[in-house]
């Protein structure tokens, strides 16, 4: 067996849908799956989500205050006012900030971006930084992704004469900033069509409202700021992304093509995983170790020279940013292990003095894919007595609504269902803590800590095609809310395994299906290839692809889960092989096993608790269920293994099978062999046996061993006397059958185990312990 890491659920459609949209869109059955699954099961909704491309923006005017907001702006450009873009320090938030920036320079506006400092101004709108832009006579200041829970700043932006515009996107709180216009997808009693866009999206109807048309030019960097902020991709987030991304594949932006350069993508390459993986990390890593502003000016640059100068500085910075992380992450770990339990955690806090705030929502994502608890990870300033941290959250636990709960204790405050951001009192942790655990007790079970894997579909090895594949790529761009499609493959064998990379942390797999392959690779899947046997029947859970080399296509899997729900057998007969799995079969759920005493002490320096089995009571009684077996040496008969197996369900069985003396290679004396010996006796008898024995046995080309067996069998047949060491024929003369003796036998029963058992081949092998297993189960 091999347990799946997290619970598999295949989803179910409804066929009659299923069936409507094949009917209507003339598309396969794979991807009206596909489709019904992500909740578009009449054709129109299907027919918006796949062909979208000729499909119009909402009107920005349906978004509150968007006239209101219009007009003061256009006032300001008029009169010549000083304008500031005030953004955040994240991907969206930058972005958000070259949005405006872009929009505002070419209306002709005077304007300017601020972005406050992470470390010394903390998350969105504060006093002193409006206070600023009063003193240096700004009279309007749009926010840009931020500032809906700016309640203060806006009272003292107002109290100062300046006009406030807030745009974001952020979850509203029960009492809202008083200012001149609040842009928001989420009012209450907002009219807009789509609630989810990210704040750069926002700022996008902002600018399509001030042009009067779509500013097409933008929507590269709208395109990065909505899946840097990982919101719904559906509706128009999926619009503004496909339009995006064409965009982006032939950019003629300075700074994204030397950032891009440095990854070493190519630009016609790129897709939504292009911004996820490559681009979002380094706009972030700038307001996380530092000042944004590096960020912006990347964006808004014209001169080529800068462009590559803050590409390479922001570059560096991630390499950075990604160093600090590893190091946080390690020292969280250590935390968690040492001092919360998750035993006794449902919810993880976490904090250290001198953790930089900048990554702690980085290192809260870490704890989350280790533990799957919901995870604050905090920042500690013991001299101002505070704690800055983020929050990220597991399927079932809304962080916003709980955290909201708590607002007393949390002045600074926002975020979503998954993600938080917040300050409080280092005096308050605690308190915090308690209070996330005691609600985490009473809204989740145990299996809501068991992640679970929602599966499209259901594969055999035999079904995957390269058409299959390329049908599933018309639902991209991929994100939240239209996941990239995972399937399972059921009942598939293995003709290679193996582990790849430099430090052998990874794994490729063949998969077989009626002679139908298909190779998936693993990420971070090395050890498994100590753990499947090549004889397993998998089922896999991945995400298809095509990889392509030298010009010729083949689709693969990209390997995310494997279970095996049959045991498993693995062949380490042969002196050496033993070694290969000593740390890979560990001691709290092995079970080594020694028939043979005088084998016991070779194998403890393998496993200091092997158990020695001399009885078939010994045998019944050992505990087996779940466990790894390992077979250290033969069983003296086939009774005693039935004996161990009988009843029980070990997960897996090592057949190691160490014999000291090889009863095969003797083979058993056929009735020539003893006709012969017999004849001799007679004729030569009597004589002495020990000083003669070597001399016959050389004579026929014997071992020693092969005599001894013969007379002991004749003895007991009552063949031969032996006295004083002198052998002869007995005086009774009986006719008796070889079959009568004892050790013949037991001899015979031998040589058949251990025929069976050293000499098989692998999969004749565990034929014999299926064969086993099922007698053991049914006796």
């Amino acid at each position: 067996m091999l347990h799946s890491k997290t619970r598999w659920n295949v989803r179910q459609s409804d066929e009659a849908s299923v069936e409507e949209l094949i009917n209507g869109l003339n598309i396969s059955s794979a991807l009206a799956t596909l489709l019904v699954n992500r909740g578009f099961n009449t054709v129109e909704s299907a027919r918006y989500f796949l062909f979208d491309e000729k499909k119009e923006f909402h009107d920005p005017f349906l978004l509150n205050d968007m006239d209101l907001a219009v007009s003061r702006i256009q006032r300001a450009i008029k009169n010549n006012e000083s304008i500031m873009i005030f953004g955040d320090y994240d991907a969206d938030g930058v972005t958000s900030t070259t949005v405006m920036m872009r929009t505002l320079t070419s209306l002709g506006a005077d304007v300017q971006f601020y972005i406050p400092n992470r470390f010394t101004e903390g998350y969105g709108p504060n006093v002193p930084a409006f206070q600023y832009a009063s003193d240096i006579g700004v009279s309007l200041i749009i926010t840009v992704d931020t500032g809906i829970a700016a309640i203060e700043p806006a009272q003292a932006a107002k109290e100062m004469g300046i006009d406030l515009i807030i745009t974001d996107h952020h979850e509203p709180g029960p009492v809202l900033p008083e200012c001149l216009a609040i842009i928001h997808p989420k009012l209450p009693d907002s009219r807009y069509p789509f609630k989810e866009l990210a704040g750069v999206g926002v700022a996008f109807k902002l600018a399509h409202a001030l042009l009067g048309n779509v500013p097409n030019d933008l929507l590269e960097f709208v395109a990065i700021g909505t899946v840097a902020d990982l919101v719904s991709l559906t509706d128009e987030n999926r619009l503004i992304v496909k339009k995006g991304l064409k965009k982006l594949q032939s950019t003629q932006n300075l700074g994204i093509r030397s950032l891009i350069s440095l990854a070493n993508v190519k630009l016609a390459e790129m897709t939504e995983e292009t911004i996820g993986f490559t681009i979002a990390p380094r706009l972030n890593a700038v307001g996380r170790l530092d000042s944004a502003d590096p960020a912006v000016e990347l964006l808004l640059t014209e001169d080529a020279l800068e462009a590559e100068a803050l590409a390479e500085e922001i570059d560096q910075m991630n390499k950075e940013r990604q160093s600090i992380v590893h190091t946080m992450a390690e020292e969280a770990i250590q935390q968690v292990e040492a001092e919360y339990p998750i035993e006794e955690n449902p919810v993880i806090v976490v904090g250290k003095e001198g953790w930089n705030p900048g990554v702690v929502g980085i290192v809260a994502s870490r704890l989350v894919e280790k533990y799957y608890r919901p995870v604050i990870c905090l920042s500690f300033d013991s001299q101002q007595g505070i704690a800055k941290g983020s929050a990220r959250s597991i399927t079932g636990f809304d962080l916003f609504h709980n955290l909201s709960q708590s607002r007393d204790i949390l002045p600074h405050f926002g975020g979503h269902p998954m993600a938080a951001g917040m300050t409080l009192k280092l005096d308050d942790v605690d308190i915090l803590r308690q209070r996330l655990i005691q609600l985490a007790k009473e809204q989740l079970n145990e299996d809501d800590f068991i992640p679970i894997t929602n599966l499209d579909a259901e594969l055999r090895v035999a079904d995957v095609n390269l058409e299959m594949i390329a049908e599933i790529q018309q639902l991209a761009p991929f994100g939240i809310d239209n996941p990239k499609p995972k399937v399972m493959l059921k009942e598939a064998n293995v003709s290679l395994l193996k582990r790849i990379g430099t430090n052998k942390t990874h794994l490729k797999i063949t998969l077989e299906d009626n002679d139908v392959t298909l190779d998936g690779i693993g990420f971070g899947f090395g050890e498994y290839a100590e753990q499947i046997s090549m004889d397993a029947s998998l089922a896999i859970v991945g995400e298809l692809s095509i990889n392509e080399w030298n010009n010729i296509k083949k689709p693969q899997v990209f390997i995310q889960d494997i279970r095996i729900q049959e045991w498993q057998l693995f062949d380490i007969r042969g002196a050496k092989r033993l070694d290969t799995i000593v740390t890979h079969v560990h001691h709290e759920t092995s079970e080594w096993i020694v028939f043979n005493k005088e084998n016991h002490d070779k194998f403890l320096p393998y496993n200091p608790n092997v158990s020695l089995i001399l009885s078939d009571e010994e045998a019944e009684n050992i505990i087996l269920d779940g466990k790894h077996v390992v077979f250290c040496d033969l069983p003296p008969q086939k009774e005693r293994l039935e004996a161990i197996l009988r009843g029980k369900s070990p997960e897996r069985i090592y057949c190691h099978f160490y014999q000291t003396n090889d009863i095969f290679s003797m083979a058993t004396p056929n009735r020539d062999h003893f006709k012969w010996y017999y004849a001799l006796i007679a004729k030569r008898g009597p004589f002495n046996l020990e000083e003669r024995k070597a001399e016959v046995a050389k004579f026929k080309g014997w071992q020693v061993s092969y005599i001894d067996f013969m007379t002991e069998v004749f003895f007991e047949l009552e063949f031969v006397k032996i006295d004083n060491g002198m052998i002869s024929l007995s005086d009774a003369k009986q006719k008796r059958d070889l079959s009568e003796s004892q050790a013949f036998c037991i001899k015979q029963q031998q040589v058949k185990l251990e025929n069976e058992l050293l000499y098989s081949k692998a999969g004749q092998l565990k034929d014999w312990f299926d064969g086993l297993l099922q007698n053991a189960y049914v006796n």
